[in-house]
């Protein structure tokens, strides 16, 4: 017996079967309403408060099917329990492939109520896992929804706050004459400005796991040229990108990387006075499932051994984030200038 009273629709054009059912339900604890031909029973389904419904097969005009087809269009139609006395299992295979959770042979014997309380207890507690389900991802979805806002907002402070600690950095820099202060404070705010991006990219973003490291590189370069412009260095700047989407912990070292070596290429590639174009470029191997990050110039070169011009701290930088996404660093021969490239493996996709 149901643990409270369920109101269950019965719809039959056989007067006599139709009493029998609900005087068997009632002993059992059920509400029983009847409704001798689809018409009235969709129009009680729509009125609402109806648990689930028993439904005979043929009726006045048409059959059970055709209401199994009308309730398939409604929002929170009750279970269907589809009872025929066909003895062809085709009946009950469309039926249950039209919507029906299950299915009892009608018959005049004791047996039938028993099926059919059966079914209908099932069918009830089968309605109640689904709707408990529904409510539980909707939670999980709201949950996630909100944990999402809270990250993107997370973000958006992170990056602003970064970026007045870049514009103070900045307003340090017009403060100061000496112009080897005014390049450590120039490569200051391109780290900040590197790593400012990146959270820039997430609060904007659909997805914050990941960057698209193509679309950061643009308005990194654009940044780290600004602000080497404001430091003095004249130097052309240019960017080459395939598309690539990295996790967020690997897009941080990858933007810092190229703030050190775009800004070393300023400070040392054409000389304290010279001028030239520096290049970066971002390029992709499927094949080999790795990346490659390089920034070149067609200045006085260096090839990575010796003392460096500069303290060597950016040197450092760039092989510890090279380290950590497990990249290969390496400064490439050329004719002029310096190639100095990173080559790293592309994470793993993720399972669907």
């Amino acid at each position: 017996m149901p643990a409270s009273v369920q109101c269950v629709l019965y719809i039959d054009d056989d007067p006599g079967m139709a009493r029998l059912v609900q005087k068997g339900l009632t002993r059992r604890g059920y509400e029983v309403e009847l409704a001798a031909d689809a018409e009235g029973g969709l129009r009680r389904i729509d009125e609402g408060g109806i648990h689930v419904v028993a439904l005979d097969h043929f009726l006045p005009t048409g059959t059970g099917l055709d209401v199994l087809s009308a309730l398939r269009g409604r929002p929170g139609a009750p279970p269907v329990v589809y009872v025929t006395a066909s003895a062809e299992t085709t009946v009950a295979v469309q039926a249950l492939k039209a919507g029906a959770v299950d299915y009892v042979p009608k018959t005049i014997e004791v047996e039938f109520i028993e099926l059919l309380v059966s079914a209908i207890d099932q069918a009830i507690e089968t309605a109640r896992l689904r709707r408990a389900k529904e409510q539980a991802e909707q939670e999980v979805r709201e949950a996630r929804d909100r944990a999402e806002a809270l990250l993107a907002e997370v973000n958006h402070r992170v990056a602003n706050s970064l970026a007045m600690v870049s514009a103070m950095v900045r307003l340090q820099s017009n403060a100061i004459e000496d112009k080897e202060c005014r390049a450590a404070l120039a490569e200051t705010q391109a780290r900040i400005l590197a790593i400012a991006g990146v959270h820039r990219r997430l609060y904007t973003s659909a997805d914050v796991r990941v960057v698209a490291i193509d679309e950061y590189l643009h308005g990194l370069i654009e940044d780290i040229g600004a602000s080497m412009r404001q430091a003095g260095h004249t130097s052309q700047l240019s960017l080459t990108t395939d598309h690539l989407i990295l996790p967020t912990d690997r897009a941080v070292p990858v933007g810092v990387m190229v703030a050190e070596l775009v800004t070393n290429a300023f400070k040392y590639a054409y000389g304290p006075d010279g001028a030239g174009e520096v290049r970066v470029r971002l390029s992709v191997d499927v094949a080999a499932h790795a990346a490659e990050i390089a920034v070149e110039d067609d200045g006085i070169g260096w090839n990575g051994e010796g003392k460096p011009l500069g303290s060597g701290l950016g040197s450092r930088i760039v092989r510890s984030m090279a380290g950590s996404i497990n990249g290969t660093l390496e400064w490439r021969p050329r004719p002029r200038g310096t190639c100095v490239a990173v080559t790293f493996p592309l994470p793993e996709a993720e399972p669907a």
